[in-house]
């Protein structure tokens, strides 16, 4: 695990995190803007100094200030991806790449560059200048010449925050594909819930300088207490597509604890996917269903009950098998049900996205 343990002070709060970062995948940082978010990201690139700061990636110490160890960011093997992709507008792509890599010098520069273009997508794009591409391009580019340093880390602040909806979409799988085929663990910045669901693998929800939450992605949006997740509570689902009716244009997730019916977008049989349930999508049921019109129902024991943000409403965990969702109902149906811990119920799932 890489650690980093931070304090800094601040006009508004105090930073002071003190995180265990699994060494691959990507971790997000999750929060508000003014949360610290940025500042942690800056802190273990070294662009800022923490106070009592303690930076160890990759078996390397980047700062202890117990031993009088601070590395300048020069001499960190880090890749940083900023919202603006910062290309040289006189330079075409393949310029900008080799640029980064000359500065770099790092052995093995040019095999990892070859590596990025191809897992971006982006070698139809060298010929290009940085005016020729869309937004998502130049963040593509943006990223193969960060990851040409072949760091021990790569930072993305909010990589997608300058781009409209259709330029997000175009990015993502790009950045889903750098999740699973690369052994470079990542901390990226983001507010969107939307990237959150569907690159974390960790989550870190940070809130006036402080970690409120920490964990697998999927554990931390079912936790129901955090207020900066206030009504976007949602379960993700890791499954496999294991049919698909051609008929009714649906296909079938099965994951640990049940499947789930999800609109068919032609992916095939075995393709692994990501889903999300939100809480507002789902109702709970004493009985098993009968003639409903919600198509997707699982047998499960209610885990917690909880306040939601508002008295009239609660928050119902229920562990499905391995999977845990969460379902927003009201306090009336709460009581009227006799809903508590341990009791068994069906969740019936109206509506789910495939994220990823």
């Amino acid at each position: 695990m890489n650690r980093v343990r931070l304090g800094l002070p601040r006009a508004e709060y105090d930073l002071d995190v003190d995180l265990a970062l699994p060494a691959r995948g990507i971790t997000v940082l999750f929060g508000a803007s003014g949360s610290g978010k940025t500042s942690v990201l800056r802190c273990v690139a070294g662009l800022e100094r923490a106070r009592e700061g303690f930076v160890r990636i990759g078996g390397a110490v980047w700062q202890d200030d117990a031993g009088g160890v601070f590395l300048p960011t020069w001499r960190r093997s880090l890749g940083y991806v900023f919202q603006e992709s910062s290309l040289f507008e006189h330079l075409d792509v393949r310029r900008n790449l080799e640029y980064g890599l000359r500065r770099a010098k790092v052995e093995g520069g040019r095999a990892a560059l070859d590596e990025a273009i191809e897992l971006l997508g982006i070698r139809a794009l060298l010929a290009r200048r940085p005016a020729q591409l869309s937004g998502g391009e130049r963040q593509r580019v943006a990223i193969a010449r960060a990851l040409a340093t072949r760091p021990q880390l790569l930072l993305l602040d909010e990589p997608l925050a300058s781009l409209d909806l259709p330029r997000r979409r175009e990015i993502m799988p790009w950045l889903e594909r750098l999740r699973d085929q690369l052994a470079v663990p990542m901390l990226y910045v983001t507010h969107s819930i939307d990237e959150l669901s569907r690159l974390a693998d960790e989550v870190v929800v940070l809130d006036k300088g402080r970690a409120l939450a920490a964990g697998p992605v999927g554990a931390v949006l079912v936790q129901g207490d955090l207020p900066v997740l206030a009504g976007e509570e949602a379960a993700v689902v890791e499954g496999v597509i294991v049919e698909r009716d051609a008929r009714w244009h649906l296909a079938s997730v099965r994951f640990d604890g049940g499947s789930l019916f999800v609109r068919d977008g032609g992916l095939e049989t075995g393709c692994r996917v990501r889903l999300r349930v939100l809480a507002q999508d789902v109702s709970l049921v004493l009985d098993a269903p009968q003639r409903s019109s919600i198509q997707n129902h699982l047998p499960g024991i209610v885990d917690a009950v909880l306040a939601d943000s508002h008295p009239s409403q609660a928050l119902v965990r229920v562990r499905c098998g391995a999977q845990v969702l969460v379902s927003r109902v009201t306090r009336k149906s709460v009581d009227e049900l006799g809903i508590r811990p341990a009791l068994p119920v069906w969740v019936q799932v109206k509506s789910v996205a495939v994220v990823a």
